[in-house]
This record gives C-alpha cells, sequence and structure tokens, in this order.
C-alpha cells in the first residue's frame, strides 16, 4: 500500500527525531501550531533552544529540501518561535537557533543555524 503525502511526511519527521535524539538532542515538542504556522520540532542542544523545521524531498525534481524553506517560510517560523517562547515564559537571554533538517530520499542533512531570526519589523 503507498503513503500519502501526509503520512511519508510523519514517517520521516519520525527518522529525523530519532536522528536528533541519537545525536544528543532533548526534544521538548512536536508539531506546535498557532494560527501564524508550525514548527515541526522544537528541543534543546546544549544550551540553545532550537527550533527545527524538517524538509523532505523524494527526487530532486523539486529540487533538495533544503530549498524549500524561503523567506516567507522562515519569517513564519520566527513569528511561531516568538509566541512558543512568550507562552513558555523563556527568558530574554536564552540562545536560540533556527536548524533545518533536509531529508533527500533516504539522505538527512542536518543544517545548524540555517537562517537567522527575523524580527517583526517585516
Amino acid at each position: 500500500m503507498r503513503m500519502n503525502k501526509r503520512e511519508k511526511g510523519a514517517q520521516k519527521e519520525e527518522q529525523v527525531c530519532a536522528c536528533l535524539l541519537s545525536e544528543g538532542v532533548k526534544i521538548v515538542e512536536r508539531n506546535f501550531r498557532n494560527r501564524q504556522g508550525e514548527i515541526d520540532i522544537i528541543g534543546y542542544d546544549g544550551d540553545y533552544l532550537v527550533f527545527f523545521e524538517v524538509k523532505f524531498r523524494s527526487g530532486e525534481s523539486r529540487g533538495n529540501a533544503a530549498e524549500a524553506v524561503g523567506f516567507a517560510k522562515q519569517r513564519n517560523i520566527c513569528r511561531v518561535a516568538d509566541y512558543y517562547r512568550a507562552m513558555h515564559h523563556c527568558p530574554e537571554d536564552t540562545p536560540i537557533r533556527f536548524d533545518v533538517v533536509a531529508v533527500d530520499g533516504e539522505r538527512v542533512n542536518w543544517i545548524k543555524d540555517a537562517f537567522s531570526y527575523i524580527g517583526r519589523r517585516y
């Protein structure tokens, strides 16, 4: 039986979580949503509170997975991260990072500090 897009994405997200856990990341939240968007995985990598975007591409006909995280997506992730930090009363001096985990076929590429914080001025 063939998996639909959502099921395949969930399977790849499970694979990414296992990979992150094996690298010492402490996952604290998955699929965190508000009306502005969603963050796939939130966790701690050492002292850093990290917001992970997981992207999957089965082939290269639509480019590689990392290329799918454009400016608008980055801005939305930052807004959802602001909401998360406020909701969980994260101290202002908590170091944060925005990482992308790109899954191209079976290859997992964890891109640390993939993009910088985009504040509300945009």
